[in-house]
């Protein structure tokens, strides 16, 4: 199904949260004794600038909201992400988590974000969290960047559009062993790769709107 409008793709992805996902393994040694944790992945019309791209599948104005983590962080140091982190004793849960992290890395206001549900929580063995993606609507878009540079270099929009262009797709290999290959993204000026891009790719490959790609191409991570 086509999606010409932001409305048309905020069904899509209200009907992808209705029925879930399939996420793909992520290899590591120790997959016990995980921590729970939670991602915003928020879409929708973030500002006016449109993508480079076009594509039949969303318009050109569709974003999703990401984090470029501070370089001086000990654990993924300068690393692309969604907002989102460990579950608090007070969250409740992790809807309420990721808008907590999210507010608390980007000023946010959770009041203007439309949650569509939780995905399936993804296991992420070298962190030893386990993520629930937490797919959200940003209804009523409010000014956002880094709140604390301790932990945050830049909060940016990505067009989802560019993050389909073949010409930006290909993969890269983790260095911690076990080694292995995640999809990665070039946008805006950065390479998306790892959890960030595992969830990209699969939430672009089950809504349809991905493009042929070479997974053969290698970029260089950070």
């Amino acid at each position: 199904m086509v999606s010409g409008t932001p409305a048309g793709a905020h069904d899509q992805l209200a009907a992808l949260a209705a029925r879930g996902v399939s996420w793909p393994t992520i290899p590591g040694q120790d997959q016990t004794a995980l921590r729970p944790a939670a991602v915003l992945v928020l879409l929708g019309v973030l500002d006016d600038a449109p993508a480079r791209h076009p594509s039949a599948a969303v318009p050109a104005d569709l974003d999703v909201l990401l984090v470029a983590r501070s370089d001086e962080l000990t654990h993924h140091p300068g690393q692309v992400a969604f907002p989102g982190g460990r579950l608090d004793p007070d969250d409740g849960g992790p809807v309420a988590a990721a808008l907590r992290e999210a507010r608390e890395e980007t000023g946010l206001d959770p009041a203007g974000v439309e949650v569509l549900g939780t995905l399936a929580p993804l296991p992420l063995p070298v962190s030893r969290h386990l993520v629930t993606p937490v797919l959200a609507w940003w209804a009523t878009p409010s000014t956002v960047g880094v709140v604390d540079q301790r932990e945050s270099a830049d909060v940016f929009r990505a067009p989802v559009a560019d993050l389909i262009d073949p010409a930006r797709r290909g993969v890269v290999t983790s260095r911690r062993p076990p080694t292995f290959r995640t999809p990665a993204f070039e946008v805006s000026g950065r390479v998306v790769w790892g959890f960030t891009a595992i969830v990209l790719d699969t939430l672009l490959d089950a809504l349809g709107w991905a493009e042929g790609w070479d997974r053969g191409r290698t970029l260089s991570r950070p």
